[in-house]
């Protein structure tokens, strides 16, 4: 009975961890559990609201952007020097790709999806289906069942972010899905350059792009895997990069299982 509680807090402290939308807990007990729960409560909605003030400014000002990088080209249109001007516009693009991938990723990590069981399995052979018909290579090597309690589409956006990156940087990609313990691992390798071990950390920032192994003519600005990170953890998971031994790059996801699909 005395240590009850604690373990009521250790699981809505591993809850919030993974998930800051997560319903509070109950504030009934004794006086000390009854206060002590009403204050992790208030920190939840501390947290929540912190986060979403900072995604709501952060995405009003790339939203405001916009309208002085329109004058900006407005402006450059009229230079008579044709080499500064091009100079000038490719920068202004460059700016225009930056602010919609910084509003697109705010608008994801507002939508308020509900978590349901998901069954793996069905969600990455559909991925894979698609990109099959789009004319990628590649293959699904190994699809086990494997269930998570996620929200579907976040997942799934997640996941074709990858996919799309192997298939792009990679020439083609190699799938594995399999459950190992208490978690189900995706396995994402692909033939392409790979990245230096030193730099593995770096491509999950945002707006970080690595010149010596993604080419800029292929477009993106950076927030892709910062995006999946966030979703990953988002749900208790893991996501780790490694070089494949001669050749290409193998990015593991680990996400936490449910016994079974309600």
């Amino acid at each position: 009975m005395a240590i009850r509680p604690l373990k009521a807090f250790s699981k809505a402290a591993e809850r919030l961890g993974n998930d800051v939308n997560a319903p509070p807990i109950p504030e009934s007990g004794p006086t000390e559990v009854t206060q002590t729960a009403r204050a992790f409560n208030e920190m939840q909605l501390r947290i929540k609201r912190l986060l979403s003030d900072r995604s709501a400014m952060l995405a009003a000002v790339s939203h405001d952007l916009r309208t002085p990088i329109t004058r900006l080209r407005l402006r450059v249109e009229l230079l008579d020097d044709t080499e500064q001007q091009q100079k000038m516009v490719a920068d202004i693009v460059e700016m225009e790709e930056m602010v919609n991938s910084t509003l697109a990723f705010f608008r994801d990590d507002a939508i308020a999806e509900a978590r349901r069981p998901i069954d793996l399995g069905s969600l990455v052979r559909t991925i894979v289906n698609d990109a099959m018909d789009s004319g990628h290579d590649i293959a699904l090597e190994r699809c086990e069942p494997c269930t998570v309690d996620g929200r579907p589409i976040a997942l799934k956006r997640a996941f074709v972010n990858l996919v799309e990156n192997a298939v792009k940087y990679g020439e083609r990609a190699r799938i594995r899905l399999f459950p190992d313990g208490n978690d189900a691992v995706l396995s994402i390798e692909d033939d392409g350059p790979g990245i230096p071990e030193s730099r593995h950390d770096d491509v999950f920032e945002p707006f970080v792009r690595l010149e010596e192994s993604r080419s800029r003519e292929t477009g993106g600005v950076g927030l892709g895997l910062a995006l999946v990170r966030s979703v990953v953890r988002a749900h208790g998971g893991s996501i780790a990069l490694a070089n494949v031994a001669g050749r290409g790059l193998r990015i593991v996801v680990r996400l936490p299982q449910v016994s079974g699909i309600a």
